[in-house]
């Protein structure tokens, strides 16, 4: 079956060239008894292609069951996936089967699958791997021969690190990949969407259909859409309820669009997901941020304080304690640098502290001072690092590691 013909049959709207590679590789693995692994963010239209590829199967004639993992109580997910037997926890009262047992030959999709409890995912591996389960309360060894379609909206990668979901299952799901693109990534796409859920929603309510200035199209577009299809045909709906002029303008439309609130602090954004919502790991570098300017901030308040001739200090007198509560300081925010940020991440700076950039100068004598400080440490006690740091009064890793850095032979 045609790409065009897909669309049609399944209601799907949209021209764009990932949404239609999504289409073409869910055909293509139709024919096939492969594990597929649907990822993108909430509101895309995930649930439609489990059944795409379900109806082109030769399974078509057989069962086919779409289970939200996410809504199911933790206490009772085993239970309805592979059944249970009579006593086997309290309010079992006879034997129930599972999904897995009741769809056997047919299709089952298992949405937000990252929400599987992880003794859950140990018996879905089992079954993907063996076809084998145990229903709960049971010994004996069941055999079930099911297609598993998966989809998830959160980032697998992040949950596997977390310890949330297991590597290997991960694996075992993922043999053909698809990704369904969020709707800002379709923007072509935006227009025609809103068209169609215009159209439907005149119809449903027995009144005109909607109809756009060139400024609200140009809005609609440029708009980000969080929520994506689904926030599309909410806020369409709404607009086709309440206004009872037709033709929908800039502002008007307007009203019905959520604030997307805007930030100038640091924000880190994943490589495999640029437009991820601000996380505890941006609240983090924030963090970080600030205690950087309060050390500018600090290094130029003790350089004041040392060349002010109201506070001048003996030269027996020269302030070591400051110099390594800054040095303890900088190693403490290399260490909270180091463990929040991988090779995987980049940030992007939108605003500079200004207490940050305005001295240049002032940073680059610190360094050459700390240089010629770490030269004579290390040349009064013949190289040795342990003595030297003593000496600097700091310790002998943050010595080793300035050597590193400066390139002190």
């Amino acid at each position: 079956m045609e790409i065009q013909a897909i669309k049609q049959r399944f209601g799907i709207i949209g021209n764009d060239e990932k949404l239609n590679r999504a289409i073409d590789i869910a055909r293509q693995v139709a024919a096939t008894d492969l594990t597929v692994f649907i990822t993108g963010e909430s509101g895309t239209g995930k649930e439609v292609f489990p059944q795409i590829i379900h109806q082109l199967s030769v399974r078509k004639h057989k069962s086919y069951i779409a289970v939200n993992c996410g809504a199911i109580p933790e206490g009772t997910i085993d239970s309805e996936l592979f059944g249970h037997e009579k006593g086997s926890f309290t309010g079992a009262h006879e034997a129930r089967k599972g999904y897995f047992e009741e769809v056997n030959g047919g299709t089952i999709f298992l949405d937000e699958v990252a929400e599987l409890p992880l003794s859950t995912q140990v018996r879905l591996l089992r079954v993907l791997e063996s076809g084998e389960f145990l229903k709960v309360g049971s010994s004996k060894v069941l055999k079930t021969d099911v297609r598993v379609i998966a989809a998830t909206n959160v980032q697998v990668s992040d949950a596997i690190q977390r310890g949330k979901f297991r590597q290997d299952l991960y694996y075992r799901l993922n043999s053909v990949p698809i990704h369904i693109p969020p709707l800002r990534e379709r923007r072509d796409d935006i227009h025609l969407l809103f068209r169609k859920f215009a159209s439907d929603f005149a119809e449903k309510y027995r009144m005109p259909t909607l109809q756009l200035t060139n400024e609200a199209v140009a809005l609609l577009t440029s708009y980000r859409w969080d929520g994506n299809v689904r926030q599309l045909k909410n806020i369409t709906e709404q607009i086709s309820i309440i206004e009872s002029e037709r033709l929908i303008t800039e502002s008007t439309l307007q009203k019905y669009l959520p604030k997307t609130p805007s930030s100038s602090l640091p924000v880190i954004y994943s490589k495999d997901d640029f437009h991820n919502d601000i996380t505890d790991r941006d609240i983090l570098y924030k963090v970080l941020w600030d205690m950087r300017r309060d050390i500018a901030e600090l290094k130029r308040s003790v350089d004041i304080i040392k060349n002010s001739e109201d506070h001048k200090l003996p030269t027996d007198a020269e302030p070591v304690i400051i110099k390594n509560f800054l040095n303890d300081i900088s190693e403490s925010v290399k260490t909270f640098d180091d463990s929040i940020l991988t090779d995987d991440d980049y940030v992007q700076i939108t605003e500079e502290p200004e207490s940050v950039t305005k001295k240049p100068e002032e940073s680059l004598s610190i360094a050459k001072n700390e240089v010629e400080m770490i030269k004579k440490a290390l040349a009064k006690h013949n190289g040795k690092r342990k003595t030297a740091a003593k000496e600097l009064g700091i310790s002998e890793r943050t010595l080793y590691r300035k050597i590193k850095e400066h390139n002190i032979n």
